[in-house]
């Protein structure tokens, strides 16, 4: 087992619009201490006996039932991670996984039960994330649409987390291009949470083998609701190095983007001591970007999530679309030119001599 130091950030912001956060999160670097604070700028710390976690919550409900159900969610969360109780929870990765399912379920009760002693937080609830890293690995569970992602060096940005919301059981039956999940007009309704009065959490899991330089990165939607994969991959590597420069500017990357909803992040950089990977000869490239999305799957024994090829690759075949478009147009808009050259209606000539300047501009353009 590889040793593991890592570095933390959290935090939240209320945005543009919005007048109350109903967002919460919470961070322990070191669980075996029961410390949970708000991490500041330092070295790395190495990770202690019973890991480290992180949480986000995003509650809902209007008026002050979002932040209530949100805060009761971390608090159980806080509560059931003491040293006493995950002590027995951590002999293999299945009990790992049941426990933590337990505590979201909890939590939903709570939730649940607050509700119907409080008449004025009726219909609350909230969306859950969470990040435990524990040894060499990354225990992901989830209900709702807050996502968890992880930055690795060779394979990009990969979602580690799969929403439950609307649209993305649209993507499982293929009536959805994934391409256009981000930008559908029902994106924002969930199918899971906690607090729900007709039906019980059911939280998922996932795990995830740690690499050096890994960046795990758990969020509300109001970053990834907002901002595009590709701008949150741009300002994760920009700013890999420091973990409050970058939870700073990706939230500043989503106000940008309209700030139209509380946006709260928390974050991890992972430092371990495994060799690193060799860069792949030249001849080698194309078969490693071919094989990228298999061999994420065989190297971390994970199940399939969406999107989780690297994004650059999906960069480029969009750069791809737009050169073949412009060519085919080109290719139109010089068949049409030299019919229009060849006939010496004057109606043709004018249209002719007005669009030509035009045609040389795209021309220049194109070259």
């Amino acid at each position: 087992m590889s040793e593991v130091k890592i570095k933390l950030a959290a935090g939240t912001n209320v945005g543009l619009i919005r007048q109350n956060n109903e967002d919460n999160f919470v961070v322990s670097s070191d669980l075996s201490t029961s410390e949970w604070l708000i991490p500041q700028a330092g070295p790395y710390a190495d990770l202690g006996e019973f890991g480290a976690l992180l949480v986000v919550a995003d509650g809902m409900g209007g008026a002050n039932a979002g932040e209530v159900a949100s805060a009761i969610a971390v608090e159980t969360i806080q509560k059931k991670f003491s040293p006493e109780l995950i002590k027995g929870a951590i002999s293999n990765d299945k009990d790992i996984q049941e426990f933590m399912k337990n505590v979201v379920k909890e939590a939903d009760l709570n939730i649940f039960n607050h509700s119907k002693e409080d008449a004025s937080t009726r219909g609350m609830g909230t969306t859950i994330v969470m990040a435990w890293i524990f040894g060499d690995k990354a225990y992901v569970c989830w209900c709702g649409d807050s996502r968890c992602y992880v930055l690795n060096k060779q394979h990009g940005l990969i979602q580690l987390s799969k929403d439950h919301s609307y649209v993305q059981e649209l993507v499982d039956k293929g009536e959805l291009n994934p391409e256009l999940m981000h930008d559908h007009p029902l994106s924002n309704v969930i199918t899971r949470c906690l607090g729900d009065v007709e039906n019980r959490a059911n939280p998922e899991t996932r795990i995830y083998q740690l690499h050096n330089g890994d960046i795990i990165m758990l969020c509300s939607d109001g970053l990834c609701g907002i901002c595009h994969d590709d701008v949150i991959l741009d300002t994760m590597i920009k700013y890999h190095e420091d973990p409050m420069e970058c939870k700073n500017e990706l939230i500043s990357a989503a106000l940008s983007a309209g700030g139209y909803d509380n946006v709260t992040i928390a974050l991890a950089i992972i430092q371990t001591d495994e060799e690193p990977e060799e860069e792949p000869k030249a001849e080698e490239e194309q078969v490693e970007e071919d094989n990228t999305e298999e061999s994420v799957e065989e190297e971390e024994n994970l199940s399939t999530t969406v999107r989780s090829e690297v994004i650059g690759h999906r960069t480029k075949t969009k750069k791809w679309k737009v050169f073949l478009i412009l060519l085919l147009l080109m290719i139109i808009g010089c068949a049409t030119y030299i019919w229009l050259a060849k006939d010496n209606d004057p109606v043709k000539q004018t249209f002719l001599a007005t669009v030509t300047p035009y045609w040389n501009q795209l021309m220049n353009y194109m070259k």
